[in-house]
């Protein structure tokens, strides 16, 4: 099997190449390397194991005499390369909606064109304003103002959902779609806003935990490992494709009740600072107040059930250790 990963020298990429690396398949990947790290698919490249099994290619996928070469020649396509966190999109706003929109465009095109198979990454994001729990992939969309610029990443997303839909509903494209929820583990970072990195960070360098607005937003979090291999099951079930999917943890925790948890298993003398979103984010940040899947769909199709709980996951994100410093702002999921 040969396998191309787009952003896969990213976070979740480098996990899932990694994986497929062990399963004795071609990987390719393409990433610009604007958030994703040559550190973390270093191990991959001097295995000598997986080196002659494993091509990365430094480029963006909207170079597209690279992306028809790569899409051509590989056997199944996961599309990770995206704008990264909502934070990153408030500073990047033009660039980020350019990547998610057209990039998302150009993977499919290709994929139709080859008619290859693909699996293309969402967000959570997508659901927006919902206060209710647990949400389910036929929840109705809530959004902000248009005003409110940290919306944009949801909508980019949602369209990118809507595009891969339209592929398999007119030309018959085998796609499916994957709403991920805060996947967490080794080599993630903080310098994007995501907020497990960001508070273990704070916490082993002693300084103060910043949470913002009260703390009593909540979030479920999910392995990364567990989510890799939601994502090959759904890629090679037939019966998935042209279907959306939860890709999430289970257990719903306040973002003040996980600074607690962090501060009292590294032992640390940090102290809880809370943040007003404004000073934070400016004008354009709204927080979603809930994020907690509903995974019934994914376990009915593929048995789907994380194995790795939160305190586990904290573990693991502890044992690799802070590959860099993190500041004092991010997002909270």
């Amino acid at each position: 099997m040969k396998v191309l990963i787009t952003g896969g020298a990213g976070f979740i990429g480098s996990h899932l190449a990694e994986a497929h690396l062990e399963k004795g398949d071609e990987v390719y990947v393409i990433d610009d390397l604007s958030t994703g790290s040559l550190e973390n698919i270093k191990e991959l490249q001097e295995n000598k194991d997986y080196r002659a099994r494993f091509f990365f290619s430094q480029d963006s996928i909207l170079n597209h005499e690279k992306m028809l070469e790569l899409v051509g020649i590989c056997n199944r396509v996961y599309h990770l390369a995206a704008a990264v966190g909502v934070l990153y999109v408030l500073e990047h706003p033009f660039g980020s909606i350019r990547t998610n929109i057209q990039g998302t465009e150009k993977v499919l095109e290709l994929c139709n064109k080859f008619k290859k198979r693909v699996l293309i990454t969402s967000s959570s994001e997508v659901y927006g304003k919902h206060v209710h729990a647990p949400l389910a992939e036929t929840d109705n969309i809530i959004y902000g103002p248009s005003s409110k610029f940290r919306w944009s990443y949801a909508a980019s997303k949602l369209m990118d959902e809507f595009m891969a839909l339209a592929y398999h509903r007119t030309n018959g494209l085998k796609v499916v779609i994957t709403r991920l929820f805060n996947t967490v583990g080794p080599r993630q970072t903080g310098a994007y806003g995501m907020v497990i990195p960001r508070l273990v960070g704070q916490a082993l360098m002693g300084q103060p935990l910043t949470v913002y607005g009260d703390g009593k937003q909540t979030r479920t979090f999910t392995y990364v490992k567990d989510v890799v291999k939601a994502l090959i099951g759904l890629i090679e079930n037939p019966e998935a494709m042209g279907e959306v999917f939860n890709v999430g943890g289970t257990e719903e925790i306040s973002i003040e009740a996980l600074a607690k948890k962090i501060i009292a298993m590294t032992g640390s003398s940090s102290k809880i600072e809370y943040v007003p979103y404004e000073v934070a984010f400016g004008k354009d940040f709204e927080d979603m107040q809930r994020r907690v899947p509903d995974i019934q769909k994914i376990k009915a199709y593929i048995g789907f059930q994380p194995k790795t709980d939160l305190d586990g996951i904290l573990k693991s994100v502890l044992a690799f250790g802070p590959k860099r410093p993190t500041g004092s702002t991010g997002k909270t999921g």
